[in-house]
């Protein structure tokens, strides 16, 4: 009977860091693993970057074609743009010209 008193007075000092200890532990877990948590952050910095990286890239190609259809324009008709895709779009060319072919990119 006085070994049971005994534990119940030394557990009665125990409980409370514990119970502290445990509340503590799962707040840095979650600080860390949790939805809004540190590596969910990480996570949407590095897909941010990515879809900036991506974002250039498009502003890119639609500066350049922009700048293609610009040539086009009924105020402003370039003759080597006109040329250029009215030989694209007939399939032919001259028998004095080289063609160079470049691969596209895939996108």
């Amino acid at each position: 009977m006085h070994v049971v008193v005994e534990i119940r007075r030394r557990l009665r000092h125990v409980v409370g860091p514990l119970l502290g200890l445990g509340v503590m532990v799962y707040f840095v877990y979650h600080t860390i693993e949790g939805d809004r948590g540190l590596l969910a952050w990480w996570q949407l910095n590095r897909d941010i970057r990515g879809a900036e990286v991506t974002l250039a890239e498009l502003r890119h190609e639609r500066d350049t074609l922009d700048q293609r259809s610009r040539l086009l324009r009924p105020d402003h008709l370039d003759p080597d743009m006109l040329d250029e895709r009215a030989r694209a779009m007939a399939n032919q060319g001259r028998g004095d010209e080289v063609v160079i072919l470049q691969p596209t990119q895939p996108r």
